[in-house]
């Protein structure tokens, strides 16, 4: 499958591991405004690389366009790729209103191209096993799901735009997609109403640096999550110091994040970002990508994934179902891309799904804005 990128900032760096080992990908185009960005892309991938998304669409040397640009420009992009026959991967979240969803999904079918938003830690091995775990029976009706995580997530270099809600910035449009995602994939999808609290307590970052939801199911099952990106407590803790992208972490490195923002917050950002001076290919992973602590009651059992698999605590035991380590990170994208493109199968995250996951987080934002509770309207069921 032949990809261009749009975009090849943090979200690029991250699935550049994936295309760049996966056989069944080619990159063979990008666009960035940054002109170190197209360099080191023509050095890596030895593709043609643009300025603007609008010269890298009318680039007839690829199918699928993998739109990784900030979160305002997601709609915009995404129907430029279908206006030129393209298929979009959409990075999360879809995009910043309902109605900008709604159009990507008309102009996708209009064009007969499909539309598939990912990365979200719902493609994760552990939780699809999880999912699996549930949909066999074996342990009863899913009843509950509690969901946290921690993370230093708001002391990251930022832009001025990832500190404004209005334009997608803070940690619900960016953080809670993931919990959202993995809520509705393990409870079968269609989430009925959502009560939420959020925080903002740093003036200096003035944007969501917290969250928590309580997510009602139509079949009774429930959903509490739980976010804190102020670089406090830090969950991988739970996790035997595994980090959110599979990788071993070193306790020892606490408030790194913090002590790195000094100077000029942008040229720390782009020394870091792809092409940049300060630039490092992301950690070699040993285990599967995780989003926190999650648990998942049954009536039987309660269901842990985590990085190496699927802990199962039933009546009288508790026991490991483990899964083999990843040969290539976030792999789950490309197999349901392959899938949809290539075995015409439709895909699980395509646009529907996905507009269902950001009418939640809107509702989040919605419910702690005026405090009451959200009726959500626009769900969609798993597909079995």
């Amino acid at each position: 499958m032949r990809i261009g990128v749009a975009g090849l900032g943090r979200a690029f760096t991250l699935m550049a591991p994936t295309f760049a080992a996966d056989a069944r990908v080619a990159l063979v185009a990008a666009a960035d405004p940054r002109p170190e960005a197209r360099a080191q892309f023509e050095r890596d991938f030895r593709g043609r690389a643009y300025a603007t998304v609008k010269e890298l669409c009318a680039d007839a040397a690829f199918e699928v366009l993998y739109v990784a640009t900030p979160h305002q420009f997601h709609a915009e992009h995404a129907r430029l790729a279908f206006a030129a026959g393209k298929h979009a991967l959409v990075e999360k979240p879809m995009a910043l209103t309902l109605d900008e969803c709604r159009a990507m999904v008309d102009a996708a079918r209009a064009a007969g191209r499909h539309l598939i938003v990912g990365h979200s830690h719902s493609f994760d091995a552990p939780i699809q096993r999880t999912r699996e775990l549930i949909a066999s029976g074996a342990y009863g009706r899913l009843r509950m799901i509690t969901a946290l995580n921690f993370t230093d997530f708001l002391y990251r270099p930022r832009r001025p735009e990832e500190l404004d809600t209005t334009r997608g910035g803070g940690a619900v449009y960016n953080q809670a997609a993931h919990h959202v995602d993995i809520a509705r994939l393990l409870a079968g999808g269609r989430a009925k109403r959502v009560r939420a609290q959020t925080g903002a307590w740093d003036p200096a970052r003035p944007t969501e640096g917290a969250y928590s939801a309580l997510i009602a199911f139509e079949d009774g099952a429930f959903a509490t999550i739980t976010y804190s990106g102020y670089a406090h407590f830090d969950s991988d803790e739970f996790t035997g110091w595994i980090g959110e992208g599979g990788q071993k972490k070193d306790p020892a490195a606490y408030g790194a994040a913090r002590r790195a923002l000094t100077g000029d917050e942008m040229q720390v950002k782009n020394a870091r970002n792809y092409g940049g001076a300060q630039y490092a290919k992301a950690h070699a992973a040993l285990a599967h990508q995780h989003f926190g602590v999650l648990i998942a009651s049954c009536e039987h059992a309660d269901l842990r994934p985590l990085p190496e698999g699927v802990w199962i605590y039933t009546d009288g035991e508790r026991r490991l179902e483990a899964l083999p380590s990843p040969k290539v990170q976030r792999s789950e994208v490309i197999d349901e891309l392959y899938a949809a493109l290539v075995d015409g199968r439709p895909p699980q995250h395509d646009g529907a799904w996905a507009l269902a996951t950001t009418e939640v987080c809107l509702a989040i934002l919605q419910s702690a804005a005026e405090q009451q509770e959200i009726t959500l309207r626009n769900q969609t069921a798993l597909r079995t």
